[in-house]
């Protein structure tokens, strides 16, 4: 259910509102709908002078995410700098837990921290929003013990709100895909590496290449797990179409390449028992 647009006008003051609070900020930014939405809103408020854009630089940013992040950051005119947190040299991180995303946040926020503060910027902000509330996301813990903000979180911002505000602003980003990073793609207990994280990048890229904008594949060792919209399941089955996914995705490295029935869905490898999760 959407908020009137009433509604939508106090989140978006109250949004300014914790921005004017904050003084300098560094935003952790990814160009995805939410933390460019964040960075245009920050400029808008704060000056340019005020503001800094960190890119983290990882192999499990897709290549092509990182131009367009690069690319938005540019178009905006923010001051833009990429780091590498290097969280696959974390063994923590790199066995792949279920509270994985905790590690991987505790080494980005750090190293964004300490970027900001040597370019003398204080307040580091992150784009998690009012729906990620419900989500499991372990990486908040690491947000919290690091003192990062969250305000569109705290202005109440839903994605659907986030989309609205973007399309007002006329970003580009309004009605793009969600975009998890490719370690969302690996099981808890198998291990994360650059070379599995490059080969889920090329094949999830060759799918996009036939037009599969909304799409993951899950890796499961020599397996690629497809997960298409259900509306685009009879056109992946196409013969022709078909034939190609599997040559490509084989190509990427995998032997066997099989479809989800159940189709397209954020977080399908968090679909485990809330017993088996860390508190």
């Amino acid at each position: 259910m959407h908020c009137t647009t009433t509604d939508l006008d106090r989140k978006e003051q109250k949004l300014d509102n914790l921005l004017r609070s904050y003084g300098r900020v560094a935003i952790g930014f990814s160009g995805g709908v939410d933390s460019t939405m964040l960075l245009r809103k920050s400029l808008d408020v704060l000056g340019k002078e005020n503001v800094l854009a960190v890119i983290a630089d990882t192999p499990s940013l897709p290549r092509r995410e990182l131009a367009e992040a690069l690319s938005l950051a540019a178009d905006m005119h923010a001051e833009c700098v990429t780091v590498n947190p290097d969280e696959l040299s974390d063994p923590s991180y790199a066995s792949n837990p279920s509270d994985r995303c905790y590690f991987c946040k505790r080494h980005l926020f750090e190293t964004i921290r300490a970027k900001a503060a040597d370019l003398g910027f204080d307040c580091i902000l992150d784009g998690n929003n009012a729906d990620d509330e419900g989500d499991y996301r372990p990486g908040r813990r690491a947000a919290r013990e690091l003192g990062v903000k969250s305000p569109l979180q705290e202005a109440a911002l839903s994605k659907a709100d986030i989309r609205m505000i973007s399309d007002r602003l006329h970003l580009p980003t309004a009605l793009k895909p969600a975009m998890a990073c490719l370690a969302s793609r690996v099981p808890y207990g198998t291990p994360v590496t650059s070379e599995v994280l490059s080969r889920i990048e090329q094949a999830e890229e060759s799918l996009r290449a036939l037009g599969f904008t909304h799409c993951r594949v899950r890796h499961h060792a020599d397996v690629a797990r497809i997960e298409v919209p259900p509306g685009d399941l009879e056109h992946l089955v196409d013969q022709a179409v078909r034939e190609r996914i599997v040559r490509k995705i084989k190509n990427a490295g995998y032997a066997f390449v099989t479809l989800d029935l159940q189709g397209y869905r954020t977080g399908s490898l968090n679909e485990v028992k809330k017993s088996d999760q860390p508190s």
